[in-house]
């Protein structure tokens, strides 16, 4: 199984693309967050949308 790529909240996308969030930066609980939002390459990845906090986003 191949590692996945991270991504933090406040870094810039690599590409366009719909991505996930992972886990939270803080080693919090994502169970409620399933959300996928759709990035465009140079913008920002933003908080988690449920929670507010920074997250590790993935490629969906």
């Amino acid at each position: 199984m191949a590692n996945k790529q991270t991504f933090k909240t406040g870094e810039k996308a690599p590409e366009s693309g719909t991505f996930k969030v992972d886990s939270l930066v803080d080693g919090g609980s994502t169970t409620q967050d399933n959300t996928e939002i759709e990035i465009e390459e140079g913008e920002q990845f933003p908080p988690s949308p449920s929670s507010n906090e920074a997250a590790n986003w993935v490629k969906a």
